[in-house]
């Protein structure tokens, strides 16, 4: 066993236009007044980091690496989930997730999801040139307008919809392999690998690629009525990234799962800062302790009701309370008799 690094949190929700919001090294120095050791980068925001380039130049990476560094911290992952989404959308959504791209690529689904691939495959050997072993994303998804079977799906679609999405994964992940990263699917609603089944399909259609792996985030579980715990028992050897994130599900007799369309602050299910929910994190913590995890538990703060900076300041602290140092002897040591080959056959007996 080993002990799990952290705290470290997720800057997207934090980034803005003001200090100390605004710069890498002024917002790494925020999270380390607060008592973080790490961050993870969104790759989409200049504020953070010039992809393409951390991928092209070692020189670059270094750089950034080096402002991270300064400030007394370490990259924990780079994070591509809106490029990862990207890599696959349903028409139905082409201008829901057009923002998610450069404009010259709005309006051009083809053009979009080739940028989007490529943007995957920077992340892969700029993650390398960083030092790091993990990275996170989304799948994206080309069968989640039909995730509730009505009308009723035509015969074979799910298999062809799955055969397509490991068809447009399979190269990412092979440069991911070839930077000895694992590239995170974060299983989130929204997502084609939305749960333990999706996932397993997926992993059918990319031949159980070993790159293809899971970052672990509770309160999408929690949303979905799913067993987060026992989750880690069937997946653990595929978890190599952690967000640590609280939710609440709360079904009344007029809304459930879905939500009847509310804002988040009036849905049975919703998003709260570390503590707030009804996320069991000291299972949690003992499970991936207990199996060996070796990333860093990492803070996504997404809440309707809690300021930000709250819930970044109460998280650090959440965080190193529920990692557990893992202990380097057997409690009962004190009653060990000692023994060797022979004093073990004479137990048992045997001559």
């Amino acid at each position: 066993m080993r002990t799990i690094k952290g705290p470290g949190i997720f800057l997207a929700q934090f980034l803005g236009d003001e200090a100390p919001f605004n710069t890498l090294e002024s917002i790494c120095k925020w999270a380390k007044s607060l008592g973080y050791i790490g961050v993870q980068i969104p790759t989409w925001d200049a504020r953070c980091i010039d992809l393409k380039k951390a991928a092209e130049s070692k020189t670059y990476a270094d750089e950034i690496k080096g402002i991270v560094q300064s400030t007394g911290l370490e990259i924990t992952e780079l994070s591509t989930h809106l490029q990862g989404q990207l890599v696959a959308v349903h028409p139905a959504y082409d201008e829901l997730f057009d923002g998610f791209a450069p404009e010259a690529y709005r309006k051009n689904p083809k053009a979009r999801q080739i940028w989007a691939v490529q943007q995957l495959k920077y992340a892969a050997i700029a993650s390398k040139n960083l030092g790091l072993n993990a990275h996170a994303s989304f799948s994206g998804a080309l069968l989640w307008p039909t995730f509730y079977p009505w009308p009723q799906r035509p015969s074979g679609l799910v298999d062809t919809g799955f055969k397509e999405l490991g068809k447009r994964w399979k190269p990412i992940l092979d440069v991911f392999d070839e930077s000895g990263v694992d590239l995170c699917y974060e299983i989130h609603p929204g997502e084609d690998l939305h749960d333990g089944l999706t996932y397993e399909r997926f992993l059918k259609e990319v031949n159980n690629h070993p790159r293809a792996c899971l970052l672990y985030d509770p309160s999408h579980f929690v949303l979905q009525q799913l067993d987060y715990l026992s989750y880690i028992d069937y997946y653990h050897e595929r978890i190599r990234a952690f967000h640590v994130k609280d939710a609440e599900f709360n079904p009344t007799g007029k809304q459930g799962v879905y939500g009847g369309y509310q804002p988040w602050i009036d849905r049975a299910g919703r998003f709260r800062s570390l503590g707030d929910g009804q996320v069991d994190f000291k299972s949690i913590f003992s499970k991936l302790t207990q199996y060996d995890f070796a990333g860093w538990a990492v803070l996504e703060w997404e809440c309707c009701i809690k300021h930000p900076e709250d819930g970044a300041k109460e998280g650090s602290v959440f965080i190193k309370n529920h990692i557990i140092r893992v202990t380097e002897k057997a409690f009962d040591d004190f009653a060990g008799t000692g023994s060797d080959e022979a004093f073990n056959r004479s137990v048992l007996g045997i001559k």
